[in-house]
């Protein structure tokens, strides 16, 4: 019973066990020291891929002119302002994330380009979500949720703010499918990331919780058993990119 007790208190922060209480804070420290080098990181570290799985999760979108978009995790605004020229002047994003530094880099690059009147920014939990049931046509979060602290409730939180009909986008990390391709992803992430990060972000600790991070995230079938068991979706659906590296979960409420 204690070891129960104890497991109820404690979650992963990487390969850690913290309590539950701190990991909201640990993770927000992990992005205000990245917020500024995020988008270079990004680049860097997967070759520039991610921008051809985020062009294939606006695909799986089915965006339309005068959608309503929540992106949550949204960060500096790579995928909001993509939906935000997609769903057009009678359409609205809301970019959400929970960490005010990086909101603030989403919302400078918005403002940069021009779409202010179309995207707006919003500081709040994925778990508590701050919206009004069926409200959002599509809901993104692209490599965030696996730093939220209780997976399960914030899925679950996306459904009911989801209109019927909607889908929800969940772009992430996950479990390569072939073996000789999880032994050199290993030997990427453990031993040149936070290398990278040290030289590119002066900050190695960050890229390793990254590297550890992927690994505690649950596997597709894991996550996808989850949304419609937990997060009350009634139909998921995984396609694997780059060999299972990111994985893209599309689930629908209907």
């Amino acid at each position: 019973m204690v070891a129960a007790m104890q497991k109820a208190s404690t979650t992963d922060f990487g390969f850690d066990q913290v309590p539950i209480a701190d990991k909201q804070g640990r993770v927000g420290a992990v992005f205000d020291s990245v917020a500024q080098k995020y988008d270079l990181m990004n680049d860097v570290m997967s070759f520039g891929v991610h921008h051809l799985w985020k062009r294939f999760t606006l695909e799986m979108c089915g965006l339309r002119k005068g959608h309503q978009v929540l992106d949550l995790a949204g960060g500096t605004g790579d995928l909001a302002i993509r939906q935000a020229q997609i769903v057009g002047s009678s359409g609205n994003v809301i970019l959400a994330d929970i960490n005010a530094s990086m909101l603030w880099q989403g919302r400078d690059r918005v403002i940069d380009k021009g779409l202010i009147d179309r995207i707006e920014t919003v500081q709040c939990n994925a778990e508590i979500l701050p919206f009004a049931d069926n409200r959002f046509d599509c809901i993104t979060i692209s490599f965030g949720l696996r730093n939220v602290t209780d997976k399960a409730t914030a899925l679950a939180s996306m459904q009911r703010v989801l209109k019927p009909g909607g889908r929800l986008c969940v772009l992430e990390f996950s479990k390569p499918k072939y073996e000789s391709l999880d032994k050199i992803y290993d030997f990427y992430s453990f031993n040149l990331l936070p290398r990278l990060g040290s030289l590119i972000a002066g900050d190695r600790d960050s890229y390793q919780y990254l590297a550890e991070s992927i690994r505690r995230h649950p596997d597709q079938n894991t996550l996808k058993a989850m949304m419609i068991e937990q997060g009350g979706f009634d139909e998921a659906e995984v396609f694997n990119l780059s060999g299972g590296i990111v994985a893209l979960h599309r689930a629908f409420k209907y």
